[in-house]
């Protein structure tokens, strides 16, 4: 499953991110944080993770997370990574096709996290930077990504992607990982789809005993498959 949200930042909150991210910003080499795979193909800046702007900012991305009702039903977050952020212009300007680690140490909290899903929040403009495309390889096809700034992308953490290389400008974003309560990304889709079913009927005010059955249904599978 690809979601694509939009806004999940607020106006201010972009802004703030955006000033943190400015030229006084402590970067680093990305592929210093890269496992082995990655470690070669990986050509980007990163914020030093212990920095005071990486703290900031790390606030600003969970808390827009954590407040959205359709993050929340497509992920059904167990653990979250702490959020990264990375900078492609000038000679650091790519990432290659790469399959990110199955299970990853995040700081803050310290915790391992399996990465069932992968998400990219962009924070420049598309017309701020050429190139930058986020492409992702999926049993559908390959999708290349070039989103709003304030906008989230949420895919499998076990697909092929890629970042193509930034001829102009500079892209801004943070990265990051959940752990599911649902493991599975069969199950997990099952879910998310009976879920936005019972959102619309709710819109529609259909208030009858088979919608809340449906409703049962669906916490009764969620009890069946969720880890917590």
């Amino acid at each position: 499953m690809l979601l694509h949200l939009e806004k999940i930042l607020t106006p201010d909150e972009l802004r703030s991110a955006r000033a943190l991210l400015g030229p006084h910003a402590p970067w680093t080499a990305g592929r210093s944080s890269a496992g082995g795979q990655a470690a070669g193909r990986k050509n980007n800046d990163q914020l030093a993770q212990d920095s005071e702007p990486a703290r900031q900012l790390q606030a600003i991305v969970l808390a827009a997370v954590q407040r959205d009702p359709l993050f929340f039903s497509a992920a059904l977050p167990r653990k979250t990574f702490n959020p990264l952020f990375n900078r492609y212009s000038g000679t650091s300007n790519h990432y290659g096709a790469h399959i990110d680690n199955a299970v990853m140490h995040s700081r803050n909290p310290a915790q391992w996290v399996r990465t069932d899903l992968s998400c990219t929040l962009f924070l420049s403009e598309p017309n701020e930077y050429e190139g930058g495309e986020l492409v992702i390889q999926l049993p559908q096809g390959e999708r290349r990504i070039k989103a709003a700034a304030g906008d989230l992308v949420l895919y499998p953490g076990s697909t092929l992607h890629q970042v193509t290389p930034v001829t102009r400008g500079a892209r801004l974003a943070s990265f990051f990982w959940i752990e599911s309560m649902v493991a599975s990304s069969e199950q997990r889709q099952l879910l998310f789809e009976m879920d936005m079913a019972l959102l619309k009927l709710r819109e529609r005010g259909e208030d009858d005993p088979a919608v809340v059955q449906l409703t049962g249904t669906y916490h009764n599978l969620l009890r069946m498959w969720a880890q917590t």
